[in-house]
């Protein structure tokens, strides 16, 4: 976890936020034991704002009802890795469901002591495109709409992996990471440019294909003898 990719190319952008003065706190989901949501709705009908269940969630809920913004970070395999889902569906104690149709969906608001304004995707792949992290960019811009809530445009960081590597291009952009992160917190906002250079290739298609490709069949010759 904390020596993950993930990790890695977030560490710049926490860097930058904590020396614009913000406070962090760093949360692993995989260090958590918390239960599937079982979708009961009693945090609305009940137990207004609190689920019956008890696991390490309800720290959790309380520590986000004093959170201004909300970063999450996470790596995109075939899909969402299952701890975070399950934390995302438990969210749901911190929405009232004081509801409204706007834009052709149901949309709610987040309780009163929840201090919540905005919510950033982080999203570190290890395919070569960008494409792979729409599914998980799509999930957390549901999460934010459901809150009714400002959405920053997300961090996207394809074959991640590869920015490990000592490279004059690789240190430009963790470097501009860092700032990335320093300036969401001063200005509040994330400048598109600045996406688009953490974005960029760092080697070309065909390149990381074969490469992928030797590495496991190498492997799998070794594995076979």
């Amino acid at each position: 976890m904390e020596k993950g990719n993930t990790s890695f190319v977030l560490a710049p952008f926490i860097k930058g936020m904590e020396e614009a003065g913000a406070s962090v706190e760093l949360i692993f989901a995989k260090k958590l034991k918390i239960h599937p949501c079982i979708g009961c709705f009693k945090c609305w009908r009940e137990t207004i704002g609190e689920c019956f269940q008890q696991d390490d969630m309800e720290e959790l809920l309380t520590k986000l009802r004093e959170t201004n913004i909300l970063v999450i970070a996470t790596p995109t395999y075939a899909a969402l890795p299952g701890e975070l889902q399950n934390i995302l569906n438990r969210l749901v104690p911190l929405v009232e469901p004081i509801l409204e149709f706007r834009d052709g969906r149901t949309r709610a608001k987040p309780h009163d002591d929840v201090k919540i304004t905005k919510i950033i995707g982080f999203f570190v792949g290890a395919w070569w495109e960008l494409a792979n992290l729409d599914v998980v960019a799509k999930i957390v811009e549901e999460l934010t709409e459901l809150f009714s809530l400002e959405l920053t445009d997300a961090v996207r960081r394809p074959h991640a992996s590869l920015l490990r590597r000592e490279t004059d291009l690789n240190k430009s952009i963790l470097q501009r990471i860092e700032k990335v992160g320093y300036e969401f917190i001063t200005e509040g906002k994330i400048d598109k440019s600045d996406l688009e250079f953490i974005r960029q290739p760092l080697v070309k298609q065909a390149d990381y294909l074969e490469r992928g490709n030797q590495n496991y069949l190498k492997r799998k010759t070794e594995q076979n003898k």
